[in-house]
């Protein structure tokens, strides 16, 4: 299998990773361990990768619903992690802030697919992190029911 990620040290504790596709992601830790708090944490990669992956999911869901949005944004809270290592992220909540003309069975259904069978990134995390979905439509919330893993 190919290499899918280059990320050598550029100094302190700083990492510049290079992915196959050719962009650059910067990472670097707290000065009490050696960094110089000039990047992202790799532990809040899984975050970004996960907020991405299914942004991009209910987005084209979305599209493809013709339902219209004016904003679309997708915010992680992490609420817990392992205390002991490997620090594991243990519970996770994703908020999908969504502004338009939508129909909320449209946008639940879309989330619900993203949530079970289209986002890698969160598969990847079954078993072992659980995840809550809500999302925020024109200002109002709703909290999606958690799938129960068999």
């Amino acid at each position: 299998m190919p290499t899918m990620v280059r990320a050598p040290l550029v100094g302190g504790m700083k990492f510049v990773a290079e992915t196959k596709s050719g962009h650059e992601v910067i990472m670097d830790a707290a000065p009490n361990v050696g960094g110089e708090d000039s990047a992202a944490r790799p532990a809040e990669m899984p975050l970004v990768g996960l907020a991405g992956c299914t942004g991009m999911d209910v987005v084209s869901i979305l599209r493809k619903m013709r339902q219209n949005f004016t904003r679309f944004e997708v915010e992680i809270d992490g609420l817990e992690r392992a205390e002991e290592h490997p620090k594991v992220w243990l519970e996770l909540r994703v908020i999908f802030h969504v502004e338009g003309d939508l129909n909320p069975e449209r946008l639940t259904r879309a989330i619900d697919l993203s949530r079970s069978r289209y986002c890698s990134v969160s598969a990847g995390m079954r078993g072992v992190t659980k995840i809550h979905y809500r999302y925020v439509l024109n200002g109002e919330t709703v909290d999606l029911p958690d799938v129960v893993e068999t």
